[in-house]
């Protein structure tokens, strides 16, 4: 099942993909959502974030080809930084380039959203308190996270509308071997694939949940493969999941306050 947010005249309403239509849904994402009566073409729905989540967890490093490219040590165990949800836009939303800084990479990552609360869970038991899969975007302003002052990760990857996410999160993918690539104006810049992560999911899983608690519509972003490079005002940018579809965001200046 494919589960979308979606708005169309009111307030935002919970939906279910069926080939290039949507259907509107009854009940609760993960518990006991069900397809209902058909909206229209997909392509005709202003589709947003499909989860509004508590949490954002983000792992870096993930791949040893990344932290090998901005030249950086393979860590020894996960590093972990948290998103905050203000900074959640939906598919094709506008990214902001902020006039603080003078450099932001986008990153593809493919996120785990939880489907039920998750506290001390092993990593046999992982799979079962993901409720799906969703594609996000990890903009950073680079020269912020890598300042002279010993780095401002939070400033650097928190900005406002700095996490798209969407267009949907799937219940059934395999996320074990999927290619993640990122384009900017169509030419291809990242390109890898989840067997390649340095801490597999049940792995990451268990050693977040050893420290805190995760809720349902929570996300893990699981790192980013190599081929990281900044874009600029006017670009767009495009994140793909083998299984999950696209991501497009539009990168404009940040608006005067």
């Amino acid at each position: 099942m494919r589960i979308v947010r979606h708005r169309s005249g009111g307030a935002p309403s919970w939906g279910v993909v069926d080939g290039d239509q949507l259907l509107g849904a009854t009940g609760t994402p993960f518990v006991d959502l069900m397809p209902a009566e058909a909206i229209g073409p997909l392509a005709d729905v202003r589709l947003l974030a499909p989860v509004t989540p508590r949490s954002i967890m983000c792992v870096g490093r993930n791949y040893s080809s990344h932290a090998e490219e901005l030249g950086n040590a393979v860590p020894g165990e996960p590093i972990l930084f948290l998103k905050p949800p203000s900074s959640v836009v939906g598919p094709g939303a506008e990214v902001h380039y902020p006039e603080l800084s003078q450099r932001v990479d986008p990153e593809a990552e493919l996120c785990l959203v939880i489907g039920k609360r998750a506290h001390r869970v092993s990593e046999e038991d992982a799979f079962s308190v993901i409720g799906g899969y969703t594609i996000g975007n990890d903009f950073t302003a680079r020269d912020m996270q890598k300042s002279d002052d010993g780095g401002q990760w939070t400033r650097g990857k928190g900005f406002h509308t700095f996490c798209p996410l969407g267009p949907w999160v799937d219940t059934e993918l395999d996320p074990t071997d999927v290619r993640v690539t990122l384009s900017v104006d169509g030419e291809l810049r990242q390109d890898g694939r989840t067997r390649d992560f340095i801490w597999d999911i049940p792995y990451l899983i268990r050693y977040i949940t050893r420290f805190m608690a995760l809720e349902p519509g929570d996300v893990v972003m699981t790192g980013t493969p190599q081929g990281v490079a900044p874009v600029e005002v006017g670009q767009t940018v495009s994140a793909e999941i083998e299984g999950l579809g696209r991501l497009e965001s539009h990168v404009i200046a940040e608006p005067a306050a």
